[in-house]
């Protein structure tokens, strides 16, 4: 029997992927990595994406595959897999992206050369169009070279309050960070902030300079949803932010998160969110930082439109 020490658990979550099913389930099969166990995950679709799944389960009769007959969101779904599976190693793989070949093999190798205190590797990627038409990468080369974001290694934990820099897609987790967590919090609308807030805190992240996935920019993509007017991730947002104001310890912290939220509040008022929505953002503002000008005019503004 194969060592839990060498699988790795690919948890992949569908919603509506019919388009883009087809592509990201054979991605998995070009692997060149051989030690996979695979978790197909569908969140009560309502296109074709059952009867796609359906059968690459058939065809794939080491696959498991789970038919959830209600939407459960993105949290939730995962949980239901990742509880079930073996692997010391996870990936949840969002159906509409694509792995490259190599992937797995290359992140495994990473995880092999740095101490059990990693509980993260993550990547570049290519950014591709509802067409798998080439768009960019996530970490764009500037003038000197330098990759834009500027990714981070290691104690990672106020670099991920102050900035977004990881591409979530390309992440492989390590079974125990994960373990360490509970899994995802399945009260979120979304889990990759409070997923690098947490785990930012215990484990190390690193950073892999070489592009493994291919992430699909689409309309209906759950990063498509963030940041309109009335935007259902931004009760989410506040919650991760609480969780993070427990858990900083230095003024650096603090200072991190400050930035954090004043970037959240921006984006709020912008998008015309009511003010009470707003309010929580500028009371946990208060508890790190002292208000500026802009954040006092940010938030007459807001309590002016209501």
């Amino acid at each position: 029997m194969l060592s839990i020490l060498k699988l790795v658990s690919i948890i992949a979550l569908c919603h509506n992927h019919a388009p883009f099913l087809r592509e990201a389930l054979d991605s998995i099969l070009a692997q060149t990595y051989p030690h996979l166990e695979v978790w197909l995950v569908d969140d009560a679709s309502t296109d074709d994406s059952p009867a796609i799944l359906r059968e690459y389960a058939i065809r794939n009769p080491t696959w498991h595959l789970l038919l959830l007959t209600e939407n459960v969101g993105n949290c939730r779904a995962f949980n239901a897999a990742f509880f079930q599976s073996k692997g010391a190693f996870i990936i949840d793989f969002a159906t509409d992206d694509v792995l490259m070949p190599h992937r797995i093999g290359q992140q495994i190798a990473a995880f092999q050369k740095v101490e059990s205190s990693y509980g993260i590797v993550y990547s570049n990627a290519e950014l591709i169009d509802e067409r798998s038409q080439f768009l960019g990468l996530h970490h764009r080369p500037d003038a000197s070279g330098q990759p834009k974001p500027a990714p981070a290694s290691g104690w990672v934990f106020a670099e991920v309050l102050r900035r977004y820099f990881i591409c979530t897609p390309t992440m492989m987790m390590r079974r125990a960070c994960l373990d360490s967590l509970g899994g995802y919090d399945e009260t979120l609308a979304y889990e990759d902030f409070d997923f690098w807030v947490r785990a930012s805190r215990s484990w190390q992240f690193l950073y892999l300079d070489v592009l493994t996935t291919r992430k699909r920019k689409h309309p209906l993509s759950m990063s498509s949803r963030a940041y309109r007017r009335h935007d259902p991730y931004l009760a989410s947002t506040i919650r991760v932010c609480a969780k993070a104001l427990v858990l900083a310890r230095t003024p650096a912290e603090h200072a991190a998160l400050a930035v954090r939220l004043r970037s959240e509040l921006r984006q709020a008022v912008r998008r015309h969110a009511p003010h009470a929505e707003v309010q929580p953002l500028l009371a946990l503002l208060r508890q790190v930082a002292r208000r500026t000008p802009l954040d006092w005019a940010l938030a007459t503004w807001s309590r002016l439109r209501g």
